[in-house]
């Protein structure tokens, strides 16, 4: 046998393929299709807790959303009723002082109408204390002699008889 022509070269070729082919199949194909196998299960399974991630990445922001949207209501409400007390507050404060103040108008009334009537019974006192005064010295003066004395008593009791 040539091992230089060209037949014999196709030959041995072919030959050492075969047995190359066949122990690669036996000894190397499993492995290495294990681990291209092992390696698509990887790669898939990565794409599968990405997609998993990704549609919990998803409800955690759609719950956010909802307990931000709670948490808004939340604040609305307890702003509102702040502000309702407060205007309650303020209500009641200015009926209050509304009402003081009209307490403290009516005792001035009364204070100023009891000093009023204090001044007015004085008045009256002192204007019939000094009526009497002027009468018992206009009295002194007209009945100092008798004659006048006369025609006073005589006077009133012509005015006595009339009424």
């Amino acid at each position: 046998m040539n091992f230089t022509s060209p037949e014999s070269l196709v030959f041995w070729t072919t030959l050492i393929f075969v047995v190359f082919f066949l122990l690669m199949r036996k000894f190397a194909w499993k492995p290495i299709l294990g681990a291209v196998k092992g390696r698509e299960d990887s790669i898939n399974n990565a794409l599968l807790a990405a997609e998993n991630a990704k549609k919990d990445m998803q409800n955690l922001k759609s719950d956010n959303e909802k307990l931000l949207a709670e948490a808004r209501a939340e604040r609305d409400l307890m702003m509102k009723e702040a502000r309702e007390i407060k205007e309650k507050m303020i209500a009641d404060a200015k009926s209050e002082a509304q009402a003081q103040g009209e307490k403290m108008i009516e005792s001035a009334k009364a204070s100023i109408e009891s000093e009023k009537n204090a001044a007015m019974a004085e008045l009256k006192n002192q204007v019939s204390s000094l009526s009497l005064e002027i009468a018992e010295t206009l009295l002194k003066g007209e009945l100092s002699n008798k004659e006048a004395q006369t025609k006073l008593v005589e006077k009133m009791l012509g005015d006595a008889k009339l009424n």
